[in-house]
């Protein structure tokens, strides 16, 4: 546990970006429209080669670029974009940067985070560019609903499983959530601290069902806030080695699951996972 540090109210905005195009602008031009309060932007670059990181850092004031030294993966990019900014900043959105924030959704989440003062971390709506609502409040996944869904949630979306876990495309209100997607939360610095920030094991997937869960355990409640709306453009970096994701993807479902079922009793299931999600990764790279 880390030292409980008093922070002040400022707000600072984290992105990871790796080469992330033309996409980061219009983050940053519908982030300006977000709020109304003055923030600071961090770019924790994993990498990019575009220029993309840099151009960005030279057109506007509130952009600071800082270079992580190689590709970390997510969850440990954030952490280094986190751990640059000082005491002031107590208020911290973590974000993607292929995100386009609707005008005024940043404050309508600063505004929930005073109804909920248990309230650790805040995820707005998050919909795909062809509107549909993303599930990104969900359960944490039982072991019996991760199989389920993992098992049957591409040949059978309606099952029950995957129903359960992605409650939030359909249970659309000001709730408790597991866990809230890392495409987009805003979080207390203090929330943030307390359970020492992104497990940097997770090269990608699962950084944020993890965080969402010892969140959780710590005593702070994951808050989704459906009336802030940002638009998610998803894949822009990912798509450039889709096999690779997949890869992580599965690496990281397995280490979720191994983590929380220690022990030589969990032996025998911790095998027939790592052969049920090799199969299953050999199946959609094939």
């Amino acid at each position: 546990m880390t030292e409980t540090t008093a922070y002040g109210a400022e707000i600072a905005v984290v992105t990871v970006t790796y080469s992330p195009g033309e996409t980061l602008e219009r983050f940053l031009v519908t982030l300006d429209k977000a709020t109304s309060r003055p923030v600071h932007v961090i770019l924790a670059d994993n990498g990019s080669t575009d220029g993309a990181p840099e151009a960005a850092a030279d057109a506007h004031d509130n952009v600071e670029l800082v270079r992580t030294g190689g590709n970390l993966g997510y969850g440990a990019g954030a952490n280094r974009g986190v751990a640059a900014l000082d005491d002031s900043f107590g208020w911290i959105v973590i974000s993607n940067p292929d995100v386009e924030w609707d005008p005024g959704a940043l404050d309508t989440l600063l505004e929930a985070a005073s109804r909920w003062p248990r309230g650790g971390a805040f995820g707005p709506l998050i919909t795909e560019r062809d509107g549909t609502v993303y599930p990104s409040a969900r359960e944490v996944p039982s072991l019996g609903k991760g199989i389920g869904h993992g098992v049957l949630g591409k040949v059978w979306p309606g099952n029950p499983w995957t129903r359960a876990y992605k409650q939030s495309a359909t249970d659309v209100r000001e709730r408790v959530a597991g866990w809230l997607s890392g495409s987009c939360f805003l979080i207390r610095r203090e929330a943030f601290d307390s359970v020492d920030g992104f497990d940097s094991r997770y090269f990608m997937y699962f950084e944020d069902v993890d965080l969402g869960e010892r969140l959780g355990r710590a005593g702070w409640q994951n808050v989704y806030v459906p009336s802030a709306k940002v638009m998610h453009i998803q894949g822009v970096s990912t798509a450039k080695s889709s096999d690779r994701m997949l890869a992580a993807h599965h690496d990281s479902a397995y280490r979720f699951i191994a983590d929380r079922h220690q022990g030589p009793l969990w032996a025998p299931v911790r095998l027939a996972v790592k052969a049920g999600l090799a199969l299953r990764l050999k199946l959609e790279t094939r």
